[in-house]
């Protein structure tokens, strides 16, 4: 529980920060690719070296994952019946087989409807969830952090001194 909300509480302060929007809406993105897919399979572990590999936000994707893994228990069955459509196709069978045979690839748990159907729409849908992530982030910046920035109370608390330590305690050691 205290991880989730040392998550959570990064993730705001990343928000409310000057971090850039592009690195934190694609850790919500790779968080909703990596929320639909399962954790402990081929494709979640290529998404966090991935997100590791190009400093993606990774308490974006961390914080996003664990949301979107919610969602994606509600939509099992929309998974189940994508998946079967596509595991079922007489056209795909040689190409599944393939696949299916070759060393690495059966980890993805590909042959599995719900994670097939999930991996298809969580990637067919990834870029909106980039899109709309970066335009809810900047508007939030636009609208709530600089309404609270001038208000009476948040002026009064940046007068204080235990405010001023803490700000000078963040910018040394983080």
């Amino acid at each position: 529980m205290t991880l989730l909300l040392k998550q959570i509480f990064g993730f705001l302060k990343l928000l409310n920060s000057d971090t850039g929007t592009i690195s934190l809406s694609m850790g919500v993105a790779l968080g909703f690719v990596l929320g639909m897919s399962p954790l402990l399979s081929l494709q979640g572990l290529c998404i966090i070296l991935f997100a590791l590999i190009f400093r993606v936000q990774i308490g974006a994707v961390f914080i996003s994952s664990f949301f979107f893994s919610f969602v994606a228990y509600l939509l099992d069955p929309a998974f189940h019946t994508i998946g079967e459509k596509i595991l079922l196709n007489p056209g795909l069978t040689s190409l599944w087989t393939t696949l299916f045979n070759m060393p690495l690839v059966p980890l993805t748990k590909f042959n599995n409807t719900i994670v097939m159907g999930a991996g298809v729409l969580g990637l067919a849908l990834t870029p909106f969830i980039f899109i709309i992530s970066k335009i809810l982030i900047t508007k939030y910046r636009e609208t709530v952090v600089n309404r609270i920035k001038e208000t009476k109370i948040w002026k009064a608390v940046q007068a204080t001194s235990l405010f001023k330590w803490y700000y000078k305690y963040d910018s040394l050691y983080g």
